[in-house]
């Protein structure tokens, strides 16, 4: 009897988006309207891959941006909801799928010792070049229309789920927490026996609600949640059943 939980990162686990987050270094802590404006949808991470490139023009060094990155403030309950995953990792498999990078993410979860909750971290690749810019891809090529060219979470989830077959693993439940608009397609790949947990007020379970009012409700069953002990509630219910 195994779970997988499958965890969003900005806005979820942490309680903003690491992405703006990292404007705090730049000069007034701003950027410049042409570069804010030059965003286009379902392109945030070539936007991003520009705003890394201002950041180095300005001189914003690596050790700077993980200073700033580590005092992302965690979602509230999310500390001990992790520290309860991590001591439970016999019945837990847990993976982060993110439209974040993976730099970020990695100083995150190592400057709070939570790396060793997660098995496994889809998100798009980013690293320094030679001259100390911070660089960013796309995560992968897909088909999907409804997601950012660069991320299609569901896609992230059915080759997971594909690739763990084939090493024998299947799992009694997968619990998806979310908050984003990108996070309903993998929620809507979710079975009758699965659960998606949308952050309360935020667009995933607006969408889902709006999915239920047009009588297209979602597979899975819902439920909505604003501080993550509340989740911890449920896996305590879940694993004692």
């Amino acid at each position: 009897m195994k779970f997988l939980l499958v965890f969003d990162f900005d806005h979820t686990i942490v309680d903003e988006n690491s992405d703006t987050w990292i404007v705090k270094c730049a000069p007034e802590k701003k950027l410049p309207n042409g570069l804010r404006n030059s965003y286009r949808p379902g392109c945030w991470t070539e936007y991003m891959g520009r705003v890394f490139v201002y950041l180095g023009d300005n001189g914003v060094k690596e050790d700077e941006m993980k200073r700033t990155m580590t005092t992302i403030p965690f979602t509230a309950g999310m500390v001990d909801l992790l520290g309860f995953i991590g001591e439970n990792k016999e019945l837990f498999d847990c993976i982060i799928v993110s439209d974040s990078n993976t730099v970020f993410i990695d100083w995150i979860l190592k400057a709070a010792d939570f790396h060793k909750v997660f098995d496994e971290v889809f998100t798009n690749p980013a690293a320094f070049s030679s001259t100390g810019y911070l660089t960013v891809q796309n995560f992968h090529a897909h088909r999907c229309a409804k997601c950012p060219k660069n991320l299609c979470k569901r896609k992230v989830l059915k080759e997971f789920l594909d690739k763990q077959l084939e090493r024998g693993v299947s799992y009694t439940q997968i619990v998806y927490i979310g908050d984003g608009g990108n996070d309903l397609c993998p929620v809507m790949f979710l079975k009758k026996d699965d659960i998606a947990m949308p952050r309360q007020g935020y667009t995933l379970e607006k969408k889902i609600s709006q999915l239920a009012q047009d009588l297209r409700p979602v597979e899975c069953s819902v439920l909505v949640w604003s501080c993550a002990t509340e989740i911890m509630s449920y896996l305590k219910v879940l694993i004692k059943e």
